[in-house]
């Protein structure tokens, strides 16, 4: 994917459509990070494109399914995929119950069980990113640190505080 960044296969700009609604300042803050910390570095190629990036994302929600619109920079629309949220919501739950337990964990326990916990939530949070990779096969080309970001920012969407 190497030569398909140089050539601009990237995001510049993420944006949340208002069906995503807003919620607390705490999770405002945390979905500005995770949108930051995409755009700062990804892989993002559209397959079947014929034209370069870089490219804005627009993330909505439809019928519980989670909209991506794709654009060029000028703002030209490129392509539009829908992906269910079915397949993310048990690996979300998951994730979301042993940060609990990890930030628990901090105030109390021992380094080696802190490093436990925080291995099994780094193992969901690749169970999570690989789950988005392959549901966006064969519709975008991202490469796995994207789709960690990608799916961070899924996780913060699902976060209401």
């Amino acid at each position: 994917m190497a030569d398909a960044k140089q050539a601009g296969a990237r995001l510049i700009d993420v944006e949340l459509d208002e069906s995503i609604g807003r919620s607390t300042p705490d999770v405002e803050h945390e979905r500005a990070v995770a949108i930051y910390d995409l755009i700062e570095e990804n892989s993002f190629r559209p397959l079947g494109d014929a034209g370069d990036g870089p490219y804005r994302l627009r993330l909505s929600l439809a019928d519980s399914r989670l909209v991506f619109a794709v654009d060029r920079e000028n703002g030209e629309p490129v392509v539009t995929h829908i992906l269910s949220l079915t397949p993310f919501r048990r690996i979300v739950k998951d994730y979301f119950l042993i940060c609990e337990s990890y930030y628990e964990a901090i105030k109390t326990a021992s380094p080696s069980q802190i490093e436990a916990i925080d291995m099994g939530r780094r193992g969901l949070h690749n169970e999570g990113s690989q789950t988005l990779m392959n549901r966006l096969s064969g519709k975008i080309e991202i490469d796995f640190d994207t789709a960690r970001r990608l799916f961070t920012l899924v996780c913060v969407l699902h976060w209401r505080g």
